[in-house]
């Protein structure tokens, strides 16, 4: 507990210095570091308030285990404070708890974002692709049953309904923090419907979760865009072939293209494709700070690796396996009806109990 109290206490201190820095003229007058500080500011003020809580019951709990102790002043008191400490106690641990999860949260400031979630149909051909519409209505229940908002930014369909690609966004309250453990190679096994012998197929389907960017983090200018227009093709009715409203977009200094033609606007398509490419080029520059950081990266559940095989779907046993911590729940079809309160969670307490012990 020594080493998260003084990581509170640094927090803490931070917090006083923004406050401060936040009312001066000279920060006032410069309106970029102004808007940076402020939401640092505002990212470490719910720690902030939650440890200042712990304190103060800390306070009362050594004054009441000072009246507990004292012998010589044993009186009829002291039966209720005993009873009073035990409550206080159990308090404290769970304020704990909250604190080690609050400082994770704050060392990490992707975890509160919205999230870009990009499926791609793998090895396995047809079946490979009903297993990433799969995947797709799996995500999107769980985001309905969390009060969260989708909507697809741009979509390659196959044939019998299946999805060779599809990107979407995923908006609400901690997004990323609940779905970061989800970018990885899901495999599925399970016989086919056209397989007339019964045989188990495996396919796989491959799912990259990444933090939606903020325009402080990632500079985009615009002489480093390079911009196509052409005429969008295949399903999406007549309209797509008759304008140039399809969009490439390249970031030149990291080589990211990013492509719509979902939108029958020229302008809607830009915004989309705007969106996703901010979203990968900070995805590229926080793996070249992982590389600086090897010894961070391990201490999580799993790589973030999207070649990394994370979890397999087993149709005949009515099983899913995390092979990241073994975890194994029979229970398949609520899991693909978005029931991931049951894999999620599990996932995050491991990682945060994995950190906390690095």
């Amino acid at each position: 507990m020594k080493k998260i109290l003084a990581e509170l206490n640094k927090r803490r201190d931070r917090y006083r210095t923004l406050e401060k820095e936040l009312s001066s003229p000279e920060l006032l007058a410069d309106r970029e570091k102004h808007t940076a500080k402020a939401k640092e500011y505002a990212d470490l003020k719910e720690i902030v308030t939650a440890y200042g809580e712990y304190i103060v019951l800390d306070d009362e709990r050594a004054g009441l285990l000072k009246m507990v102790e004292d012998e010589d002043e044993k009186s009829e008191y002291t039966a209720l404070a005993a009873e009073e400490l035990k409550e206080i106690e159990k308090t404290l641990s769970d304020k704990k708890n909250i604190l080690e999860e609050l400082l994770l949260d704050v060392d990490d400031k992707e975890y509160k974002r919205n999230a870009i979630v990009e499926i791609r149909a793998g090895t396995g051909g047809v079946e490979a692709s009903l297993f990433a519409a799969d995947l797709y209505k799996m995500y999107t229940k769980y985001a309905i049953g969390k009060g969260w908002k989708s909507s697809v930014i741009s979509l390659s369909e196959s044939e019998k309904k299946g999805i060779k690609e599809i990107i979407f966004s995923i908006e609400g309250q901690n997004v990323f923090k609940n779905l970061r453990f989800e970018m990885g190679t899901h495999r599925v096994q399970r016989v086919p419907e056209t397989e007339a012998s019964g045989r188990i197929h495996t396919s796989a389907a491959t799912v990259a979760v990444l933090p939606e960017a903020e325009d402080v983090e990632v500079d985009i200018k615009p002489q480093n865009l390079k911009i196509d227009y052409y005429r969008a093709s295949g399903a999406g009715g007549q309209h797509v072939n008759v304008t140039d409203s399809a969009v490439r977009i390249t970031h030149l200094p990291t080589g990211v293209v990013v492509s719509c033609q979902d939108e029958r606007s020229q302008h809607k398509n830009k915004a989309k494709a705007m969106r996703v490419l901010k979203a990968r080029v900070l995805e590229k520059l926080n793996e070249e700070k992982d590389k600086e950081r090897s010894d961070n990266r391990k201490k999580q559940v799993g790589s973030g690796d999207r070649s990394q095989k994370i979890r397999t779907y087993n149709f005949p046993e009515n099983r899913v396996t995390d092979h990241r911590i073994g975890l194994t729940v029979y229970n398949l079809a609520n899991i693909l009806e978005g029931d991931l309160e049951q894999i999620i969670p599990v996932l995050i307490k491991e990682d945060r109990k994995v950190k906390l012990t690095s």
